[in-house]
């Protein structure tokens, strides 16, 4: 009696589970030098910042007034970019018009635009003898380079884009049936936005709010660019980094700390949108 050949129980499935489970070490090992990239400058913050002293510079009167210069700053900021951004947001998503693609390209310009060169164009718009700036003071007497509306008309012109391609997207994905649904049942366009849409999309508002908090605070080259650095006024806590690093290296590290929590805490916050989403 001839016995038959013991076939290969091992199916494709359990052969895949295998070959997954097998790590791509062409793939590891530039992942782990990049990783490595990242977090050891980080490391080296915290390892060279000054712990025993860190609470009395922390209270140290120029590090106060410049963390609520900033605090103040960067909140006005993002509620200017609230107030102008979300309805941008929802004309690029909502409204089909001729050129839409270049308004939009222009509007996330100030994303990969340096930010001095974006100081230098407020500059030319908004100084002294800009386009508009010299019709504001010779008409109202209002000048805006180097005072704190500086400092936030910089913060809001590189943070507002981080809201309305966030909002634009909640826009983009959320069901519009629900909005038709409201119209057809007799309520105003306004009426719609506010009860149906804007609740919506409420994550998204709030998520693309955040980071452009976030951004705002952080702001440098526009900033010093067309704000300047003069303390109570415009030196804010990225600013105050810079010139204690001139100065004094350990300021500078407990400032670059109160950034880094700062950060931290953002990332935290929108982990389950950004971080965690598939």
């Amino acid at each position: 009696m001839t016995n038959a050949p013991v076939q290969d129980q091992t199916g494709p499935t359990t052969r895949g589970r295998e070959a997954s489970g097998r790590l791509p070490w062409m793939l590891v090992v530039p992942a782990l030098i990049g990783l490595v990239f990242l977090v050891l400058p980080l490391a080296g913050l915290l390892v060279r910042a000054p712990w025993t002293t860190l609470p009395g510079r922390l209270a140290e009167p120029q590090v106060l007034e410049a963390l609520r210069l900033s605090l103040v700053t960067a909140t006005i900021a993002t509620a200017a970019c609230l107030l102008l951004g979300v309805p941008l947001a929802w004309l690029l998503a909502r409204v089909d018009f001729p050129g839409r693609r270049v308004v939009r390209a222009l509007v996330t310009v100030p994303l990969v635009l340096p930010p001095v060169v974006g100081g230098v164009a407020l500059l030319l718009v908004l100084g002294r003898r800009g386009i508009v700036g010299q019709w504001l003071e010779a008409s109202f007497g209002v000048t805006l380079p180097f005072t704190t509306a500086g400092v936030v008309i910089a913060e809001a012109f590189v943070a507002m884009p981080f809201l309305v391609i966030s909002v634009e997207g909640a826009l983009r994905g959320a069901d519009q049936r629900f909005e038709e649904a409201a119209a057809t049942l007799g309520a105003s366009r306004w009426t719609v936005f506010r009860r149906v849409t804007l609740p919506m999309v409420m994550p998204g508002v709030v998520a693309g709010a955040v980071l452009c908090w976030a951004r705002a605070l952080g702001e440098f080259g526009a900033t010093i660019t067309f704000a300047g650095n003069f303390p109570g006024t415009t030196r804010t806590m990225p600013l105050a980094v810079y010139l204690a690093l001139e100065t004094e290296p350990e300021a500078a590290i407990v400032l670059s700390l109160v950034l880094l929590a700062v950060s931290v805490v953002i990332l935290a916050s929108l982990r389950d949108r950004w971080v965690s989403a598939p």
